[in-house]
């Protein structure tokens, strides 16, 4: 994995405070409260998998967290076994013949989502940050311009100023470029609008499918 150095502007000293101190304390108290009042839809949603499919409930991959740096997040398993590198790859829609009859539910209700509290806990997520991509996609780190590399200089979350933006449907460039104005501008304000936001998009189901490929070929317009 490349080295190259995470080159940003700089945060304010408030901005320095709130990302180390206070919406990392936050993160740990509602992730805490999440899982203790969520922990009877945890379990029935982990029993319903084991049930009706083969496989652990829970999925494990490797993504992208803070400073580039790969760790494992966890997700209900919605797929079968071993469909990463099959099918549509990483793309996948409502009619994906991988995806479980119980995969479509969580997933239509995000709460395939909700393992990821034990990644906040352990010091892998936030609450709200840039969604961490996969290591190989949209393409390989080593291939993150010294701009694109600065949506890592926080740590991802389980949504996000590019989630409440299209969530699945925005390209990866203007993906990127959200992400960095997020980290430019993380407030306690700014959070609190994301999760709002984010909340009406999961009772709607706004934007949250896959509707084809999302990286274009042409990395040059905002990859200096």
């Amino acid at each position: 994995m490349g080295k190259r150095k995470l080159e940003g502007q700089g945060n304010s000293a408030a901005q320095g405070i709130y990302n180390r101190v206070v919406k990392r304390t936050l993160d740990i108290l509602i992730a805490l409260i999440a899982l203790i009042i969520l922990s009877p839809v945890i379990l029935i949603a982990a029993i319903l998998v084991k049930l009706t499919s083969e496989g652990p409930a829970i999925f494990r991959q490797r993504r992208l967290g803070r400073g580039a740096k790969e760790f494992t997040i966890y997700k209900f398993r919605t797929m079968r076994v071993n469909s990463e590198h099959s099918g549509m790859g990483v793309y996948s829609d409502n009619s994906d013949p991988r995806m479980t009859g119980i995969g479509k539910l969580l997933r239509k209700t995000s709460i395939d989502e909700l393992p990821q509290l034990v990644n906040i806990l352990k010091g892998d997520m936030s609450l709200i940050g840039p969604r961490p991509p996969l290591t190989y996609h949209p393409w390989p780190v080593s291939d993150y311009s010294p701009r694109q590399l600065r949506m890592f200089e926080v740590r991802p979350g389980i949504t996000g100023w590019a989630q409440v933006h299209g969530r699945k449907d925005v390209e990866w460039h203007k993906r990127i470029e959200l992400n960095i104005w997020y980290v430019d501008h993380v407030s306690f304000p700014l959070d609190i609008r994301i999760l709002f936001v984010t909340i009406g998009k999961v009772f709607t189901n706004a934007g949250n499918e896959n509707k084809g490929a999302t990286v274009t070929d042409d990395k040059t317009d905002q990859a200096v």
